[in-house]
This record gives structure tokens, C-alpha cells and sequence, in this order.
């Protein structure tokens, strides 16, 4: 017996340290992507018309993770009119015929409104003023703030929410755009959202066990040069394998260099991404955007590299023709 409780204490042990190099709760982050991966999947095999839909489902939480980040700060952004605003414009992207100029639309219509009513927002509602008091309560960094930050003039709520629109709706209409063209909806969805968490997930590990020479210690100390390399590589590994189970080996053999630039690609601005996410939670003084993904955080600390990559890898699949 005590051999045998001797490895499970040095087992969980290990675990902690993992946990304590990657930030996260593994078991639990490990847990809630499995859902993840076989919702999305289902969605996507079941029809992509699904999958649009299951992208407009996440950006309601989204935005209002996003918005009570925000009132920590006194900054407030007027979610009714974004989540109106947000599932017209990704409808339109997906259903309309022009998707591009849907989108331009979209989003132009929606900067305008959204501006409009930012402008004209005074308080902050009853669920809202909660949700900040909830999240003060566990970062005591948020309830110096509260009661240090000045208030902010009209036009600084109007420029953040703009920014919303821009962040949100416009890099979520770049996921769905897409599953729209050239008859591979199931692999280009596929590159978009599994391929930026690959990256990610490589990233975590090679860092973990890797990790000596950190990137950028001032807006993320967990990052390192090891993590981002491991990012590419695996990255790149996830597209040659979706490329290759997707195209006829003649169509993709002569554009052998996609799978390549696509993993330096997501690699690198994945990890941008989840560095301007960084730098907005420490401006904002929280850990996590939200709590809605165990081990995750919140919707936007899952989807942030993906949202950053979703344009890049949407040009570069319209460029080449797959």
C-alpha cells in the first residue's frame, strides 16, 4: 500500500507543477475541450448551417464576457444593440450570396448603431453592476479600481465599443466566411478553429517541458521562444494532416507549401493574439475574461488566437484556390 500511495502522491504532484507552469487546471481544461471538439464536430458533420449558427450561439456570451470586463473599468458597452447588431451581420455573411459584401455591410451598419447608442448609454443595469461586483469580490486589484478610476467621457465609450464590433463581429464573420466557398466547408472550418487550438495546445506543452527563454515577460511571463516554436510545428503538423485527408494528392501536392506557410502562420499570430489578449486582462487588472470553460477561463481566453487567425487563414485559402 504505501509504494502504491507513494506514486499517486508524487503523480499529483507532477500535475501540480504542470498546472502551476501552464497557468491552467489541466484535468479540467483537458475535460471541457473534449465537449468542445465533439460539439463542434457534430455541428459541422451534421450541417455547416449548424456550425454558423453554433458561432453565433458562442458570441452572445462572448460580448457579454467582454462587456463586464469592460465596467470594471467604467467603460460601457451596449451589448443589447452588439448582440442584435453581431447575429445580423453573421447571418448575413452566411446566407447572403455577396458574403463579402454582406459582411462590409454588416459591420459598417453596425459601427454606426453601435456608435450611436454607446453614445447615448448613461448607466449601467441592475445584472450588469452585479456581474462586476461578482468578479470585484475575487480580484482585489478590480476593487481599488472601482473606486480609484475616474469616469470617462462619451467618447471614449463609443471609441471601446466601435473596438467591439471590430474585435468581435467582424473576426467572427472571417470564421464563418470560409464554410461559404470552394466546397470544403468540414476542412475549412476545421483549419479555423482546431488549428489555432492545436497550435495553442503545442505551444502549452513545449513551453511546459521545454520553456528557458521567455518571449515577452512583461505582458506574459509564461510565454517562451520553445512554446512558440512548438506552436508552428504542431500547427503545421494539423494542416499537412487536413490537407491531405481533404484534396486529391494532384491538387495539393503542387501547393505543398500552404500546409507550411498556414503553420508559421497561425503559430505566430495565434500566439500575437493570445498576447493582445494578455495585454487587454492587465490593462482591465483580471486573470481570466470569464468562467464559463472550466480550466479555460472564459469564452474570449479560448477563442482569442482563433478569432486573430480566422482573417489570415480565411485570405489564404480564397488566395490558393482550396
Amino acid at each position: 500500500m504505501m509504494p502504491h500511495t507513494q506514486q499517486s502522491r508524487e503523480a499529483e504532484e507532477r500535475l501540480q507543477q504542470i498546472n502551476r507552469r501552464t497557468g491552467r487546471n489541466m484535468p479540467q481544461a483537458v475535460a471541457t475541450a473534449v465537449v468542445l471538439i465533439v460539439i463542434i464536430l457534430a455541428c459541422l458533420f451534421i450541417s455547416p448551417t449548424l456550425f454558423a449558427m453554433l458561432v453565433v450561439v458562442f458570441m452572445i456570451p462572448a460580448l457579454w464576457e467582454l462587456r463586464v470586463d469592460l465596467a470594471t473599468r467604467g467603460l460601457r458597452i451596449p451589448v443589447l444593440t452588439l448582440w442584435i447588431c453581431s447575429t445580423a451581420t453573421l447571418l448575413a455573411v452566411y446566407f447572403c450570396e455577396r458574403h463579402v459584401v454582406a459582411m462590409a455591410v454588416g459591420v459598417l451598419a453596425s459601427l454606426l448603431v453601435v456608435a450611436v447608442t454607446a453614445s447615448l448609454q448613461i448607466t449601467l443595469n441592475g445584472r450588469t453592476s452585479q456581474a462586476v461586483a461578482d468578479k470585484a469580490t475575487t480580484a482585489p486589484d478590480v476593487q481599488a479600481r472601482l473606486r480609484d478610476d475616474e469616469p470617462h467621457g462619451r467618447l471614449t465609450q463609443v471609441a471601446v465599443a466601435m473596438f467591439t464590433v471590430l474585435y468581435i463581429p467582424l473576426l467572427a464573420s472571417c470564421i464563418i466566411m470560409p464554410i461559404t466557398f470552394n466546397g470544403h466547408p468540414v476542412a475549412h472550418a476545421i483549419l479555423i478553429v482546431f488549428m489555432p487550438a492545436l497550435s495553442d495546445t503545442g505551444g502549452l506543452f513545449a513551453g511546459a517541458w521545454l520553456g528557458r527563454h521567455k518571449l515577452c515577460p512583461t505582458i506574459s511571463p509564461k510565454k517562451s521562444v520553445e512554446g512558440l516554436l512548438g506552436s508552428i510545428l504542431f500547427a503545421m503538423a494539423g494542416c499537412f494532416a487536413v490537407f491531405a485527408c481533404t484534396y486529391e494528392a494532384s491538387l495539393w501536392a503542387s501547393r505543398w507549401r500552404v500546409p507550411i506557410v498556414a503553420g508559421v502562420m497561425i503559430g505566430v499570430v495565434g500566439t500575437f493574439g493570445d498576447l493582445c489578449a494578455s495585454l487587454i486582462k492587465r490593462d482591465l487588472g483580471i486573470k481570466d475574461m470569464g468562467h464559463l470553460l472550466k480550466g479555460h477561463g472564459g469564452i474570449l481566453d479560448r477563442v482569442d488566437s482563433i478569432l486573430l487567425c480566422a482573417p489570415f487563414i480565411c485570405v489564404l485559402l480564397w488566395m490558393t484556390g482550396l
